[in-house]
């Protein structure tokens, strides 16, 4: 199982934080254009750090987030800087509830012709992650599909339990792995605050929970929001879930 990192704010010092990395990871990478994820991307050094991806984020004024209600202008922009590249990629889709109200009615005339937008970037674009809400079965799923914000692709769902309750962790897990196999992403946390500002932190013992039963379901990939938390004592309890103990043979 692969334990990858989002990172909502790439300073200095939480980029850091990849010193205390000695396992294979993948970092998630939030940037407001494509030329400052590069410039971001040249800055991190660590040969355990096997993929870095690019999180497109917008303006607080468009939505930060991607959805039909996103700014169309910022949208086209993302995009058109993305047409001809192949660097992995991940949209974060989220209503801009707590960054523009006022977009609910702004782009109201452009949601049709956003979704379609969005959807036609997600399916066209060869090397593309979709970051998505909370899953709470079927019927949400049709919802948040109608909405533009859940795509059948490598689908990132966040379990953060720090901020809701999961009533039975190991098979929600298990019902997203057969519904979507490898392509299927758990992201937990959080281990750090993010644009919200007031995000519960997940405790060692609740973290280590949430890995031992993505180990159980056989997900093979995890983030963790986001990489300035880390600590030595999250390492120590990635480490005593991932790390398989190698027994010594007894001469009889």
């Amino acid at each position: 199982m692969i334990i990858s990192f989002f990172e909502e704010f790439p300073t200095e010092e939480n980029l850091d934080k990849v010193k205390l990395v000695d396992f294979k990871t993948k970092l998630y990478i939030a940037a407001k254009s494509l030329n400052e994820f590069l410039e971001i991307e040249k800055k991190i050094k660590n040969k355990n750090v096997i993929e870095v991806v690019y999180w497109p984020i917008l303006e607080m004024n468009e939505g930060y987030w991607f959805s039909p209600f996103s700014k169309r202008k910022a949208i086209l922009r993302i995009f058109n800087g993305l047409q001809g590249k192949s660097i992995p990629v991940m949209i974060d889709l989220e209503l801009p509830f707590t960054r523009n109200k006022l977009l609910f009615i702004t782009q109201a005339f452009n949601f049709f012709r956003n979704k379609k937008l969005i959807r036609k970037f997600i399916e066209n674009y060869k090397n593309v992650y979709t970051c998505e809400y909370f899953p709470n079965g079927s019927i949400k799923d049709k919802v948040m599909k109608f909405l533009g914000l859940h795509f059948d692709k490598r689908v990132i769902k966040m379990f953060y339990s720090s901020m809701h309750h999961v009533s039975n962790l190991e098979e929600e897990l298990k019902g997203e792995k057969e519904k979507y196999g490898n392509n299927f992403i758990a992201s937990f946390g959080t281990i750090a605050k993010g644009i919200l500002g007031y995000e519960p932190i997940l405790s060692f013992k609740d973290l280590k929970n949430d890995l031992e039963e993505a180990k159980k379901a056989k997900i093979n990939e995890v983030i963790i929001f986001r990489l300035g938390g880390l600590n030595k004592g999250y390492v120590k309890v990635i480490k005593s879930v991932t790390t398989t103990k190698k027994l010594k043979n007894k001469v009889l």
